[in-house]
């Protein structure tokens, strides 16, 4: 059992506190968020991650997993400090890191004996230097610590699984002890690791957001093409999909990504390009074809409405960024609301997870709380989240809740033929019509 601390309890911090404990160590996950730590004492977890909750319950109450916000309590004794808070876009995008400052700095005030201090949060190239600066500088009498990266990889809706069976960890540190040190904590996870230096450790990190953005905008592109020239782009994907150097993970044609690494990971990196005077071409096309989905999007919907959305109403099926989260954040419903609403539509929306937040997010639409009532009276419908409960809806109770049986698909979980053949007027993303 090994005594660990994790700064932040937000998406990453909180399942990486959850994971440990379950892996059987002694784990005390720290937030200065007051109500966020008195809501978790009792249970109430900030976010909608599935099994989550009952991991950290179960956790809880075996006595491997506690809530602070005193650094002192959290520090003291531990052998490892997980640095997991957030790193938000700034102005020009590059990641503001003032959260990792200030739990650098507490870490270095509070600290009782050797640390070995690791950077969770996706941080620029260089970050970890500085943050084994900033530690120096901060402490009240010298004593021994390290620095290391460990990337985390970790996708909404599948977290504990992507923890507890990842791909690979990734290390980065200018000590190799503390590396191993790191690298001996997670060999239960029975997954290869990467044992590289800080600043390549962080760029695996921004690199391996980026190729995933780029193989999703490349396939939407793909799907334009496919579209004007009739093909479908789901069997495209799925041939391209079987060659092992391309693989099928991330070519699903649709709305663009969101959420909260991709938009950030990926303006971030060309920021770092640009600050060293490069050109970051191709990551720069990859932001600007993902976001031009959502207004492609409402222009779609627009044709199928005979070329005016004034007056009309139109429901969204799905409000977060992707399926099993309640995570709001860059999430294409809400550039598509706004993109509605400027062109004279009312519009409603329904997710089933997502609502409360959403609402203080998309003000302007009208939330239900069942998919048939939001329907009712609609002028069309749009996929906007590929929740599976979406994908086995009445579809005939929902045609004839419609003011006109029209869908715009976009998240393609609906069979082109068989919706025409039921009278919808429809219409996916990519499929060749």
């Amino acid at each position: 059992m090994k005594l660990i601390c994790v700064i932040g309890v937000g998406y990453v911090g909180l399942v990486t506190g959850a994971c440990f404990a379950d892996l059987g160590n002694k784990v005390t996950a720290l937030d200065i968020d007051e109500k966020r730590i008195e809501n978790l004492k009792k249970g109430i977890l900030p976010i909608y991650e599935p099994g989550l909750e009952e991991l950290v319950r179960r956790n809880v109450k075996a006595g491997r997993l506690s809530f602070t916000t005193s650094y002192a309590e959290a520090v003291k004794g531990a052998e490892f400090a997980f640095i997991a808070v957030g790193t938000p876009s700034g102005v020009k995008g590059e990641a503001d890191l003032q959260y990792v400052e200030s739990a650098a700095k507490s870490i270095a005030q509070n600290m009782t004996s050797p640390l070995v201090i690791i950077n969770k949060s996706t941080v620029p190239v260089g970050t970890g230097d500085w943050v084994a600066d900033i530690v120096k500088r901060a402490q009240p009498k010298p004593m021994g610590f390290s620095v290391v990266s460990c990337p985390e990889f970790l996708r909404e809706g599948s977290a504990i699984g992507d923890f507890m069976q990842p791909h690979r960890t990734v290390l980065g540190s200018t000590d190799k002890d503390a590396a191993n040190k790191v690298a001996q904590l997670h060999l239960a996870l029975r997954a290869p690791i990467v044992i590289t230096d800080l600043r390549t450790a962080e760029m695996i990190k921004y690199a391996s957001n980026a190729f995933l953005a780029t193989k999703i905008s490349f396939i939407n592109e793909i799907a334009d093409i496919c579209e004007a020239l009739g093909a479908d782009v789901k069997e495209v994907a799925a041939g391209m999909g079987y060659d092992t150097r391309i693989g099928r993970h991330f070519l699903d044609a649709g709305l663009g990504w969101g959420g909260s690494c991709f938009p950030k990971d990926v303006l971030a990196l060309a920021y770092m390009a640009e600050e060293k005077g490069l050109d970051p071409r191709i990551l720069n096309t990859v932001m600007g074809v993902n976001y031009e989905r959502r207004k492609t999007a409402v222009e779609h919907v627009k044709s199928l409405l005979g070329g005016s959305l004034k007056g009309k109403t139109i429901g969204m099926l799905g409000l977060a960024f992707k399926p099993n989260t309640d995570d709001m954040r860059d999430a294409p419903s809400i550039d598509i609301a706004s993109e509605l609403n400027a062109a004279g539509a009312t519009v409603r929306g329904y997710d089933p997870v997502s609502m409360d937040v959403a609402r203080r997010i998309v003000t302007a639409v009208e939330m239900f709380n069942d998919p048939y009532e939001m329907a009712n009276g609609c002028d069309a419908l749009m996929v906007v989240t590929e929740w599976n409960e979406f994908k086995q809806l009445d579809l005939e109770k929902l045609k004839g809740l419609l003011k006109s049986p029209v869908i715009f698909d976009g998240r393609n979980i609906y069979d082109p033929a068989v919706m025409k053949g039921m009278g919808f007027t429809y219409r996916g993303v990519g499929r060749g019509y």
